[in-house]
């Protein structure tokens, strides 16, 4: 795939973003031993930003990220920032794929283009996988994140040099300003029961109980997993990761956690299948882990859900816009977002 392949404005969904001919030339310039010429592929089912896995003739692997097509909200998608808090966290037992280069060049590609080791491992992100699993893997899946959180929670911000990563302002606060605005920037429709909601959350801030790097999107599709031991090899996706409360980590992870005697949320169901903790097990083995309290952990929840339905919202947006930027399984429905609306709001008792 060379300069030919680049994506254009009219180009196919599966159409690569990248021209590998002058990705091949920049990573030979960086002091990396490429064995001629790069193939990429796009990878993972995440919207957002868009993944390859990059192979050179000799089997050499490694992935790259950039933002999506076509017109993007202020502040979303930005891999240079992906890039500062992986070198960051390369220094702690935080588990991240290691960076390799940031892309900062337009002639090499119209966006900035973070590469990172490629991690072998098991990714849980279709049914049928989870389903292969045995059930003390499955058990220990949900306990693990629970763990990763805790270690990225007790990350020295000056000690890595995070401090500046972003505001210490309230998060709650910061949460609802932006994500509100997100939703007024990209909704594709009215939606009063995530107006009901957004007025909930706003009535219910809680204190804020500390600040910390938060990674804001972890799940059980965002890491990369031992396959036998299910331990986190890798975490992430860490364009959402900012300066915030911990609770709200928690939180937003167990808004993606939906147990086997919930009403459909339209999220990914993995955890229902038995032998998966439960989100209780889960705040349990984050408290143990960390020594925090969990008070106001249904406000955070709710918060993720709420975000994530803004998120998905954004992400049907773009795609509509710009088809090419769907991923394998097509962009959320209105039906899935709405899901996530009505669950979130049963968690809220609204």
């Amino acid at each position: 795939m060379g300069s030919e392949d680049k994506l254009s404005g009219t180009a196919e969904v599966g159409t690569v973003a990248l021209d590998t001919v002058a990705l091949r030339v920049f990573l030979q310039g960086e002091g990396i031993t490429v064995a001629g010429e790069i193939s990429a592929k796009r990878i993972g089912l995440g919207q957002s930003n868009l993944t390859y896995e990059l192979t050179d003739e000799d089997g050499s692997h490694w992935v790259a990220r950039r933002p999506p097509l076509g017109n993007l909200l202020a502040s979303a998608h930005d891999v240079t920032r992906e890039h500062k808090i992986l070198s960051a966290l390369a220094r702690t037992s935080v588990p991240t794929p290691r960076v390799v280069a940031l892309v900062e060049d337009s002639a090499v590609c119209d966006a900035p283009v973070l590469i990172v080791e490629y991690v072998d491992g098991l990714v849980v992100d279709r049914m049928p996988v989870a389903e292969a699993l045995t059930h003390d893997q499955r058990h220990q899946i949900g306990l693990e994140l629970a763990r990763v959180l805790a270690r990225l929670h007790a990350v020295d911000l000056d000690a890595v040099g995070l401090s500046d990563l972003a505001s210490h302002s309230p998060y709650a606060q910061r949460q609802l300003k932006r994500w509100s605005h997100q939703w007024d920037a990209s909704r594709t429709r009215d939606l009063p029961t995530l107006d009901r909601l957004t007025a909930w959350l706003t009535d219910n801030i809680p204190a804020d109980t500390s600040l910390a790097v938060v990674h804001g999107d972890l799940h059980i599709r965002n890491v990369i997993l031992d396959p036998v031991t299910a331990g986190v090899r890798a975490t992430l996706d860490w364009e959402l990761s900012t300066l915030g409360d911990p609770l709200a980590d928690l939180g937003s992870t167990l808004a993606y956690w939906p147990e086997p005697a919930d009403p459909p949320s339209g999220l990914f169901e993995a955890s229902t299948l038995d032998g998966f903790a439960s989100r209780q097990e889960i705040a349990e083995t984050y408290a143990a882990e960390s020594g925090r309290e969990l008070g106001a952990l249904t406000f955070w929840e709710v918060l993720g859900m709420w975000k994530i339905a803004i998120i998905a919202e954004g992400v049907r947006r773009r795609a509509m816009d710009e088809p090419a930027n769907a991923a394998e399984n097509g962009p959320p429905t209105v039906e899935l977002i709405d899901a996530i609306v009505a669950a979130a709001s049963k968690r809220a008792g609204i």
